[in-house]
């Protein structure tokens, strides 16, 4: 996410020159196996090499350990293969800045554990990651056969208090266990740079997420009326997310006393990944409709496989496209993401 990259260089350039280390260990959590990756490892080799070359005989050049992390389950062959194209920027080109040495290596392991050594990292990194949840809350799993959350995969307009309590439990738990563990594992001054899906509205009921997965959860319904899905499949189905406001988050942070928050700020992004214009109309809502489907699509095609089967995927996105189009003839709809910086205390 380029909107990041200023507070990436921020935080890099005061662990730098306030630590001075030799070697410096920097972990994306959450990689996956996108250009995203290549363009934050591009981005940190840049950093470093301007901020080396700007310090020549006052410190030995520094070293770079990256350790680029996600589940077992994702594409690390993939992802290894692609930093052949990894290139440096042109800002080494131009300055004629040589190159800090690095070394990539990948770490299968959920985030919610344990990954590191104590007082080993310089700098956390993570983008678009964190609204996801370790596990669907307990509590959710319908008791004697009575759906709590009836037709619906996450927090709409009818969703019962109790179920949203849940939700936000199930947060509260991960996010502080996060900051536990990276606490643990950081080094003094060492710092984390995170972006995740948030909301803008403290009324959880007024959330982004509640309107993007509310068409997907009609979406089933259409299909459970069509015979295609078992009603019982769908009310077992939740999504494991959550989105947060800022002082959800501010809330967490300062009751854990681990942290310094250094930034937090809220970033406004279309549904349409591939609508970056300023206007609030949508130019082509038959084509932004698709585009938005195939992009939810791949973020939750495993999940919705593994529950409702290889067949239900294609039929769901075909019908989450159309609801989609329908919706954005209101005009362009928006995520809201939370950038934070912080500060090990």
């Amino acid at each position: 996410m380029v909107q990041t990259t200023p507070i990436v260089e921020d935080a890099i350039k005061e662990v730098c020159t306030a630590l001075v280390p030799k070697t410096m260990v920097i972990a994306d959590l959450g990689c996956s196996s996108g250009p995203n990756t290549l363009l934050f490892i591009s981005n940190v080799i840049n950093i470093i090499a301007g901020q080396c070359n700007k310090s020549i005989g006052e410190c030995d050049p520094v070293e770079l350990q990256i350790f680029l992390n996600d589940l077992p389950g994702n594409d690390f062959n993939q992802l290894f293969s692609s930093l052949e194209n990894l290139k440096h920027g042109k800002i080494i080109e131009q300055m004629g800045y040589t190159p800090p040495l690095y070394y990539i290596s990948g770490l299968p392991k959920s985030y919610y554990n344990r990954l590191f050594p104590r007082r080993s990292v310089h700098l956390f990194h993570s983008a678009c990651c964190l609204h996801w949840r370790s596990q669907v809350p307990e509590e959710l799993h319908a008791r004697n056969g009575t759906p709590l959350n009836k037709d619906n995969i996450y927090i709409t307009k009818t969703t019962p208090s109790s179920v949203v309590k849940c939700f936000q439990e199930q947060f509260n738990k991960d996010f502080s266990l996060f900051l536990k563990l990276r606490h643990e594992e950081l080094v003094y001054g060492g710092k984390m740079v995170l972006t995740f899906v948030g909301r803008k509205d403290e009324d959880v009921y007024n959330g982004d997420m509640n309107q993007l997965y509310g068409l997907l959860a009609r979406s089933l319904q259409s299909l459970v009326a069509k015979g295609l899905v078992e009603k019982e499949r769908l009310e077992a189905f939740y999504l494991p997310l959550y989105g947060p406001s800022i002082a959800e988050v501010k809330e967490i942070v300062m009751e854990s006393h681990m942290f310094k928050l250094d930034y937090i700020k809220l970033l406004e992004l279309s549904w349409d990944p591939y609508d970056d214009t300023e206007s609030d109309d949508v130019q082509d809502n038959i084509r932004s409709g698709i585009n938005v489907s195939k992009f939810v699509r791949a973020l939750l095609e495993p999940l919705i496989a593994s529950h409702f089967g290889d067949t239900i995927p294609k039929l769901l996105f075909e019908e989450y496209a159309c609801l989609m189009s329908k919706h954005l003839e209101q005009g362009k709809q928006k995520s809201s993401f939370i950038v934070m910086s912080l500060n090990k205390l």
